[in-house]
C-alpha cells in the first residue's frame, strides 16, 4: 500500500496573488517572433505573416520574422549551423509567437515542422518556450480547413507554449491578397486582427509573472538529478 500524499508538506503551497498579479509590469512592447512554412517565391504563409506582423506593429508589438531559407533538416547538421543559431536567439529573444503554415496534403509542411524541431524543449538549463504565448494560423490553396492549425496547437502545447483560444485559417489564400501582396479587406482579414489582438493581449497578462503561472508542485518536489535519474533508466 501506498503512502498517502501528503497536502501539508512545504512544497504545497497556497497561491500567491502578489505574484500571480505583480504591480511591476515590462514597459516595452511585446516581442513576437513571426514563422513562416513555405520557400516559395509568393509564399501566402510568408504574405500572411507580413501582414500580422503590420497589425502586430500597429499594436505596439515588436516583431521580428524567421526566413527559414537555408534551415537544415533536424539532424542534418549541429546546432551550430548558422541559421539553427539564428532561430534560437530569435525564440530566446521572443516573448510571444505567431506560426503560420499552409496546409499540404492535409498537413503542416516540412519547412514548418523543421521549425519547431531545431527548437529545444530545454537550452542551458532553460526552457525556451515554456510559458511563452503562441498565436497558430494556416493558409490553404482550397477550401477551409483546420487540419494545420490543429496540429500547431499539439505542437505548442508540447513546447509548453500558452496557444491562445483564437486561431486563423484563410481558404484560397490566392484570392486574398492582391497585386502589391496587401491582403484584401474581407472577414478573413478581420480574423487575423482578432487573433493577433488577442495574442498581444494574453502575451501583456502572461509575460511578468510566466515563472509563477508555470511553477508546478511536481517539480518543486523533484530535484533536477532526480528528474534526470528517473527520466533515463537504462531498463526501460
Amino acid at each position: 500500500m501506498t503512502d498517502t500524499p501528503n497536502l501539508e508538506d512545504d512544497h504545497f503551497n497556497p497561491i500567491d496573488d502578489t505574484r500571480l498579479l505583480p504591480s511591476e509590469r515590462a514597459a516595452h512592447g511585446p516581442r513576437i517572433l513571426l514563422l513562416y512554412g513555405s520557400l516559395r517565391p509568393r509564399s501566402f504563409s510568408r504574405l500572411m505573416t507580413e501582414e500580422a506582423a503590420r497589425i502586430l506593429n500597429r499594436l505596439g508589438a515588436e516583431t521580428r520574422t524567421f526566413n527559414p531559407t537555408g534551415l537544415p533538416l533536424p539532424d542534418d547538421a549541429t546546432a551550430e549551423h548558422p541559421k539553427v543559431q539564428e532561430l534560437r536567439d530569435l525564440v530566446q529573444w521572443s516573448e510571444g509567437m505567431v506560426w503560420c503554415s499552409p496546409e499540404r496534403h492535409g498537413a503542416m509542411t516540412g519547412v514548418m515542422k523543421t521549425q519547431v524541431d531545431w527548437i529545444p524543449l530545454s537550452l542551458g538549463g532553460v526552457r525556451p518556450t515554456q510559458g511563452k504565448t503562441l498565436a497558430v494560423m494556416q493558409v490553404s490553396g482550397g477550401s477551409q480547413s483546420f487540419n494545420a492549425v490543429n496540429q500547431l496547437r499539439i505542437l505548442g502545447r508540447w513546447m509548453r507554449l500558452l496557444t491562445i483560444p483564437n486561431q486563423s485559417s484563410t481558404p484560397k489564400a490566392f484570392l486574398e491578397f492582391d497585386e502589391d501582396d496587401r491582403m484584401k479587406p474581407s472577414p478573413f482579414y478581420d480574423r487575423v486582427v482578432d487573433v493577433m489582438e488577442e495574442l498581444v493581449k494574453f502575451t501583456q497578462l502572461t509575460r511578468d509573472n510566466k515563472d509563477y503561472l508555470l511553477d508546478r508542485y511536481s517539480e518543486r518536489k523533484e530535484s533536477a538529478a532526480e528528474l534526470s535519474k528517473r527520466v533515463n533508466q537504462k531498463a526501460i
